[in-house]
C-alpha cells in the first residue's frame, strides 16, 4: 500500500474522519492514519513477519501465495532462521526483504501495513500490542496469549487502535466441515445439548534429557526469553519444544484446545465457564519437560458441561476419527466432529440418510485470504482477537485448575478467579525486567 494510491481510493480522508468522529481523529498518529483510511481492492499489502521457525516460515510461504502481498521485512532472534527466511523470499519473489533481530525495529517501518506473528506463546502479546499501537493489522498464531491478562491487553489495544486481526486457527476456515457442523447444532436436530466431550491424544515418547549448556551463537537467548524468567539454556527449552515448559506455554493441551473447541464455542455461542476442575499428571513421559501427558478437565458453562480428555488413547469408541475431535451429546442425536468430517448418531447408530438444514454460514475464502480481505475492507475477521481471547481464556483456566490442584470458579465480567488469590495470580504473569505488558 502506498500513499499516492491511498489518495485515490473511494473514501476520502475527510469523509473517513467524519465517519469515525473527531475524538478518534485527534488521536491518530502519522503511521496509523494511512492504515485506518479506506483502501482500494487493487492495492498491495506490505507485510512484516515476526518469528520464522518452522511454523513462521510455513506461514510466510502461505502468505506469499497471495499476489497482493509484498514481504517488506522479516524478524527473528535466531540468525539462522532469519537468513533462511530471507533466502526463501528472495528465491520466491526475486527481491531481498529487510531483516531484523528486534521486532521493535520492524514495527518502526512505516510502510508496513500488517504483521504476522509466529513466535512462541510467551512472545505473542508484546509484538501484537505494539503493532496495534503502531497502526498495523495483526495475524497472530494460536493460542492467542500465554496468559489471560495478556489476551485482555491485546483486545484492548486492537479496539483502541481500530485494528483488524486474525488468530491462526486455520481449521475454522480450512474446509466447510466446521460450518456444516455448526449449522447442524444450531438447527435443533440434536435436541437439547447439555454435554460436549472433546479429546486429543498425547505423546508418550518425549524429547529426551539433554544437559544444560551454552546457547548456540546464532540465537539471542536472552531476547528469546524476553518477559519469561531467566533460565539456563537447554536445547529442549527453546524453538520447537518450548511448548512443553510452563514458562513459555501450556503444553499440547492449550495448543490444540483452540482448534477443537473452536467448533464448540461457535456452535453453542459459549463465552466463559463458571468453574473448571482438572486432574492429570505425567504418567508416561520421563524427559525434562514439564507439562502433563494426561489431563482430564470438566468445564461448567451455563446449561452445558464440557469435558476434555488428553491421554495416549483418546476417546474410546471414536478412535477411527483420529487423535482429535469432539462429540455434541443431544437428547435426540449426537454429532461427532473432527477437522475434516462430522458424523450423526441416533440411539448409538450412525445415520447417513437425513435432511440437512439449509446452509446459513457462507463458505470461507480461506483463513489467510479472509485476513487480507479484511485489511482492505476494514471488516473484522471470524477469528479476531476478541473471539480468540474468549476461546483461549477457557483453556488457560483449565491449566490454572490443573496447576493449583483446585476447582476454580470464574468471574468473567471482572476476569478474576473467585476467592482464590493463588489461582488469581496466575491470570497474568509478572514480566522479567525490562519488559512490561502495558
Amino acid at each position: 500500500m502506498n500513499e499516492s494510491s491511498n489518495q485515490n481510493c473511494g473514501t476520502s480522508r475527510r469523509d473517513f474522519l467524519k465517519s469515525v468522529g473527531t475524538g478518534l481523529a485527534l488521536s491518530l498518529t502519522a503511521s496509523n492514519y494511512r492504515a485506518l483510511g479506506g483502501v482500494s481492492p487493487n492495492e498491495r499489502i506490505q507485510m512484516g513477519f515476526i518469528g520464522l521457525g518452522g511454523q513462521g516460515t510455513g506461514r510466510l510461504k502461505e502468505f506469499m501465495q497471495h499476489d497482493d502481498v509484498d514481504v517488506a521485512a522479516l524478524c527473528d532472534v535466531d540468525e539462522n532462521h532469519l537468513n533462511q527466511a530471507v533466502a526463501e523470499v528472495e528465491k520466491t519473489r526475486g527481491r531481498k526483504p529487510k531483516g531484523f533481530r528486534d521486532f521493535r525495529e520492524l514495527l518502526d517501518q512505516h510502510e508496513i501495513d500488517a504483521v504476522m506473528i509466529a513466535t512462541p506463546d510467551h512472545w505473542h502479546a508484546l509484538p501484537a500490542i505494539r503493532a496495534f499501537q503502531a497502526g498495523k493489522d495483526v495475524f497472530v498464531e494460536k493460542p492467542l496469549s500465554y496468559s489471560i491478562g495478556e489476551g485482555r491487553a491485546m483486545v484492548k489495544a486492537a479496539r483502541a487502535n481500530q485494528r483488524v486481526s486474525q488468530v491462526g486457527m486455520h481449521i475454522h476456515n480450512h474446509t466447510p466441515n466446521y460450518r456444516r457442523s455448526v449449522e447442524l447444532v444450531k438447527s435443533g436436530m440434536l435436541g437439547k445439548i447439555s454435554r460436549v466431550t472433546c479429546w486429543k491424544t498425547s505423546d508418550t515418547k518425549g524429547v529426551g534429557n539433554p544437559p544444560d549448556g551454552a546457547p548456540p551463537p546464532e540465537l539471542d537467548y536472552d531476547f528469546w526469553l524476553g518477559p519469561a524468567p531467566k533460565r539456563a539454556y537447554n536445547p529442549n527449552r527453546s524453538h520447537r519444544n518450548f511448548r512443553f515448559f510452563w514458562d513459555y506455554s501450556g503444553g499440547t493441551f492449550i495448543d490444540f484446545w483452540c482448534h477443537i473447541t473452536d467448533v464448540v464455542f461457535w456452535a453453542m455461542d459459549l463465552k466463559a465457564p463458571e468453574s473448571v476442575a482438572a486432574v492429570g499428571g505425567r504418567f508416561f513421559l520421563t524427559d525434562n519437560t514439564e507439562t502433563p501427558d494426561t489431563l482430564d478437565l470438566v468445564y461448567e458453562f451455563p446449561k452445558l458441561d464440557l469435558t476434555w480428555t488428553f491421554n495416549p488413547t483418546g476417546l474410546p469408541g471414536f478412535e477411527r476419527l483420529g487423535g482429535i475431535g469432539c462429540v455434541f451429546q443431544g437428547t435426540e442425536a449426537s454429532l461427532a466432529v473432527n477437522y475434516m468430517v462430522h458424523e450423526l448418531y441416533v440411539k448409538g447408530e450412525k445415520v447417513t440418510d437425513y435432511q440437512r438444514p439449509a446452509p446459513t454460514i457462507p463458505d470461507s475464502p480461506g483463513h489467510i485470504r479472509e485476513f487480507l480481505n479484511a485489511i482492505k475492507s476494514r471488516q473484522q475477521t471470524t477469528c479476531n482477537v476478541e473471539y480468540a481471547h474468549q476461546l483461549t481464556k477457557s483453556g488457560l483456566l483449565g491449566n490454572i485448575a490443573y496447576r493449583t490442584g483446585r476447582r476454580i470458579r470464574w468471574d468473567d465480567e471482572r476476569e478474576r478467579v473467585i476467592r482464590d488469590p493463588g489461582a488469581n495470580r496466575m491470570v497474568t504473569r509478572r514480566y522479567r525486567k525490562p519488559w512490561k505488558l502495558a
